[in-house]
């Protein structure tokens, strides 16, 4: 890794280091860096338990707990410069032990880690909210199977070639290598996916999850999830046939929200209770940073939109967005979601004002993160 340096036009290489040189411990600190920044392993989590030993007639405690953006449970493991020999058999116990908690087990072991945190939160409401989903009924958590990430500085061989040999008997499973570094008195941190590559996995599809079904499910779930993932499928080709590729890499998923990440914000296409929408979303704002960096341009924002962007800081909560909605005209032609003729309306409404969205907020977004110094 090297930093550049624009007054001699030059860059300067740092030193790569390890854990235990700089002094830093697996639970103080690795362990703290992804819980209070999930992000780093690409993805949008929601950690809901650190130090988890919630299970029947074992000691034993997991690393991190998170839910994913579809509801299925995450279990994280940190090490430090090596990750031993056991780390794999290790996780997937962990995992086997993860695969019976109920939605109302998983709500009860985040509610008791945000009063830990001494949050004043609410557990189901904030998971509500991480999940974009629009009420409870909708909320049904660990129905898949569980996930499984490490994250370690140096990987054995024997442990590099029991994960890609459980990846190719579909469990899902990701390594992520954690290197410190130094320039000087400076430290920093890169986490890079190192199996699988990224760009790969993206083009995996996974024919038996395709074809299993939830017995537990409703068929009306059933029907919904088939209706929203042949309705994603269609916008993301529509995307394609403008050659616009913010999707390019993103899989169509049975869920009423599909985006992309620029930065801390994520641009998105909703499909609402009241009906769609477009908007910036910032999961993770607790001090209400980026919401009012970006307020900072509204007066040109609100101009562009000629009114009709609607801000919403949420201060009872961690997220904020600010949102762009269809006027009662559009939505008239949309509002039958069965209506095939209706649902192309929609797909063509997402297609044209994200993209007239994204252009005009991105900018300023750029602008409102240099301010932020990020």
């Amino acid at each position: 890794m090297y930093q550049i340096s624009r007054e001699t036009n030059d860059i300067v290489q740092l030193k790569e280091r390890l854990f235990s040189e700089l002094g830093f411990r697996e639970r103080e600190h690795l362990q703290e860096w992804i819980a209070k920044n999930p992000e780093v392993l690409g993805e949008e989590l929601l950690i809901i338990q650190k130090e988890f030993d919630g299970f029947s007639d074992t000691n034993e405690r997991l690393d991190l707990l998170a839910l994913d953006k579809e509801g299925n449970l995450v279990v994280i493991e940190n090490k430090l410069d090596d990750t031993g020999r056991d780390v794999v058999w290790q996780a997937l116990k962990y995992a086997s032990y993860c695969s019976t908690l109920s939605t109302s087990q998983i709500l009860k072991i985040y509610q008791n880690y945000l009063d830990k945190q001494a949050t004043g939160e609410e557990a189901r409401s904030s998971i509500i909210e991480f999940l974009e989903i629009e009420d409870e009924e909708s909320m049904v958590l660990n129905r898949n199977d569980q996930r499984i990430m490490f994250v370690a500085n140096h990987y054995r061989k024997e442990v590099t070639s029991t994960v890609l040999w459980l990846l190719d008997h579909d469990v899902r499973i990701q390594c992520f290598k954690a290197t410190p570094f130094s320039l000087g008195e400076e430290l920093f941190l890169q986490i890079d996916q190192i199996i699988p590559v990224p760009e790969v996995s993206e083009f995996i599809i996974d024919i038996k999850e395709k074809a299993k079904e939830d017995k537990g499910k409703s068929k009306k779930v059933a029907e919904t999830e088939a209706d929203l993932l042949e309705f994603w499928q269609r916008v993301k080709s529509r995307f394609a046939d403008e050659g616009v590729h913010y999707f390019d890499n993103i899989s169509a998923k049975p869920l009423f929200h599909m985006g992309f990440t620029k930065g801390k914000g994520r641009f998105a296409m909703v499909i609402g209770r009241t009906g769609p929408r477009v908007e910036l979303y910032f999961h993770n704002d607790v001090g209400k940073y980026n919401f009012d960096a970006l307020a900072r341009y509204a007066d040109e924002l609100n101009t562009a939109f000629n009114g009709r962007l609607e801000w919403q800081r949420l201060d009872n909560k961690k997220a904020s967005r600010i949102k762009y909605e269809t006027n009662t005209a559009e939505l008239d032609q949309m509002l039958d979601w069965h209506d095939m003729d209706a649902r192309a309306k929609r797909i063509e409404w997402y297609v044209r004002e994200l993209q007239n969205f994204f252009n005009i907020v991105y900018p300023y977004w750029e602008k409102a993160q240099r301010d932020m110094g990020r």
